[in-house]
């Protein structure tokens, strides 16, 4: 129960977290990323189950030229005629049209199987970038809400501030845990790397919200000391 994530609660999460931003900043740009994010966890739950499944036309085409490979081996054997002399036998495989055929169809099966990966990973990455766009986008949010000029301007309060900061630090938590869906059941290299890229990216963009949030928690000690 608790070895995998589970999409479903990623959504219903994320659900949670727009509609507490709406309430606590309505209309504003931070609630509309929020949706974004949503709209593309279901999505990304969706891409996630399909991918799963097999494709079944290449896997057809792929069995099917295995099954030619065997017939096409097997017809070979049987027409085999031995020599008794290992130079004769070696230039028998050279120039038999059999042999070259079961090699050509030996490499249209592996490209066949590769054909599938890439269309998955492609698909996958497609995502993954898009995930990543959005992490900017909140990185992009918070940016701008410096807290000794937001302070000082009374655009906002600390209470606010302090909460505007939290939530874009939530959501680009949630984010990566979206980008792990893709490779909860897949090993794919290129595709590990890509989330852990995610990963390192919404990481680092959190570090710097909590530097942020610290900031204000000393600027208020300051001034209940004075």
């Amino acid at each position: 129960m608790y070895r995998r994530l589970d999409g479903t609660r990623i959504v219903e999460t994320l659900e949670r977290l727009r509609q507490r931003i709406g309430e606590r900043f309505p209309g504003s740009g931070l609630e509309r990323v929020s949706g974004d994010l949503l709209s593309a966890a279901s999505e990304s739950m969706a891409r996630v189950t399909d991918l799963r499944r097999p494709n079944i036309p290449l896997r057809l085409a792929t069995w099917a030229l295995i099954a030619i490979i065997v017939f096409v081996a097997l017809e070979a054997l049987f027409h085999l005629r031995l020599a008794p002399r290992w130079e004769e036998f070696a230039g028998f495989l050279q120039s038999s049209q059999a042999i070259q055929n079961v090699v050509f169809l030996g490499l249209a099966v592996l490209f066949l199987a590769n054909v599938e990966t890439r269309i998955k990973r492609r698909r996958a990455l497609a995502a993954l970038h898009e995930l990543r766009s959005i992490a900017h986008i909140v990185d992009m949010h918070q940016l701008t809400k410096d807290p000794d000029q937001f302070l000082a301007q009374g655009t906002m309060t600390r209470f606010e501030l302090s909460r505007y900061l939290d939530y874009c630090s939530e959501l680009l938590s949630l984010t990566s845990k979206v980008a792990a869906l893709y490779v909860q059941d897949s090993q794919d290299p290129v595709l590990l790397d890509a989330v852990n890229d995610v990963e390192t990216l919404t990481t680092g963009l959190s570090r710097k919200i909590w530097q942020k949030i610290m900031i204000l928690d000393t600027l208020e000690t300051s001034r209940k000391l004075t």
